[in-house]
């Protein structure tokens, strides 16, 4: 597993305030060039947060899909709901099981924003910056952008802009007669290249195979 420089870390028991300082610093660090070789694996990451944050981390064969290894890990949720701010409830869980991995993935896939965020830092791009990990937000909402409707068929997607008029997401379909998942990229990461995983990891059901898996892991202990 690579090794990630405590350096790059940063404290966690922190104000809102302190979360959003923390979060523009993040921002600048985010890259939107894709830094990938061959990728052999990835990763699904979803969180379950009831009472405690539960993270859980599949690793697939890619492009297989063959779920290789799952890790889980929990945290207490010390820090408030807070929207826009997620990362800092779920961050701790998912860098201890992060911790627990043995197979490093190429990519990653989190349930939740890349850079489709009111600081461009949600939890795929402040995951991707802490770990160095290429990564992606695959969210099943929008937050901070707005956008056409993808066309009906399974692959269609459309650019989703906020409200500075920049492309931060795509709403794309990924079954027939199912709502779009909204894709943007976290660290190392573009918005084509996001949406070109995401379509070649579905198989046949809304969620792609790895937050498909992770949100099934997530929701049992183990």
């Amino acid at each position: 597993m690579p090794h990630v420089p405590i350096s790059n870390y940063h404290d966690w028991n922190v104000t809102p305030e302190q979360a959003q300082a923390i979060q523009l610093a993040l921002a600048d660090k985010v890259s939107l060039t894709p830094e990938l070789g061959e990728v052999k694996a990835v990763a699904g990451i979803d969180m379950s947060a009831t009472g405690v944050a539960r993270a859980a981390v599949v690793i697939l064969s890619y492009p297989e899909l063959e779920v290789l290894e799952i890790a889980r890990a929990e945290k207490p949720l010390d820090f408030p709901y807070v929207p826009g701010l997620l990362s800092f409830r779920e961050g701790p869980a998912i860098l201890a099981a992060f911790d627990k991995i043995k197979q490093w993935p190429d990519l990653a896939f989190f349930d939740g924003q890349g850079i489709a965020h009111p600081r461009k830092i949600g939890i795929a791009s402040h995951m991707g910056v802490l770990l160095d990990l290429p990564s992606i937000g695959v969210a099943k909402s929008p937050l901070a952008v707005r956008g056409p409707e993808p066309g009906p068929e399974p692959g269609s997607w459309t650019e989703w802009k906020n409200r500075h008029g920049e492309v931060l997401a795509a709403a794309v379909r990924t079954k027939v007669n199912t709502n779009p998942l909204f894709i943007s990229p976290g660290h190392k990461m573009d918005l084509p290249t996001a949406v070109k995983y995401v379509l070649d990891s579905c198989r046949g059901y809304r969620l792609p195979e790895p937050t498909r898996q992770a949100h099934n892991a997530a929701a049992t202990k183990g």
